[in-house]
């Protein structure tokens, strides 16, 4: 991750554009959650396998690894899916799996790219309630990239953007 070119960002009243690059990798680990618009998957792992491996990264024991990951599957509605293959999912589904791998560790912040994309309505409807109750429960913060209505909506705060600058 490269260096924004101007400006700082402070995180929980640290400066963190002052972090040196190689701890920056931790800061992330334990800090941020990403939900990408591609999934960014690992294809020859399953459901539960990708959900692991951020708490994996993060030397959580092998059973609390599990269970987290097996409760979260559940509330994202894909504990019967648990233990195929994500190359055998629909889009959706991994799109949900990309969601509950970013949120299993319990960030204090998760960025979002497009996490409704590739969700009926019903399903990312139900999502984003999930995503609110985390962010009431938890304190988790949830800055997503969009153009779905439906995700403006239920923003609670709603910045537009132009060529890299805020313009509303």
């Amino acid at each position: 991750m490269d260096k924004p070119t101007s400006g700082r960002i402070f995180y929980e009243g640290r400066d963190i554009t002052a972090t040196p690059v190689n701890k920056l990798a931790d800061f992330r680990l334990h800090s941020v959650g990403f939900i990408f618009q591609a999934y960014n998957l690992i294809n020859t792992l399953t459901a539960i396998e990708n959900v692991e491996y951020v708490l994996l990264l993060r030397k959580t024991d092998s059973g609390v690894r599990q269970k987290k990951s097996r409760e979260i599957l559940e509330r994202v509605g894909l504990g019967a899916h648990a233990h195929k293959a994500v190359s055998r999912l629909s889009g959706g589904q991994q799109q949900r799996v990309a969601v509950a791998r970013a949120i299993v560790a319990q960030p204090r912040i998760v960025l979002a790219d497009e996490p409704t994309a590739n969700l009926d309505s019903v399903t990312a409807e139900k999502l984003l309630d999930l995503m609110r109750e985390l962010n009431r429960e938890n304190k988790v913060t949830f800055l997503f990239s969009t153009h779905d209505q439906m995700v403006m909506d239920k923003a609670t705060r709603l910045y537009s953007m132009r060529d890299g600058q805020i313009v509303e």
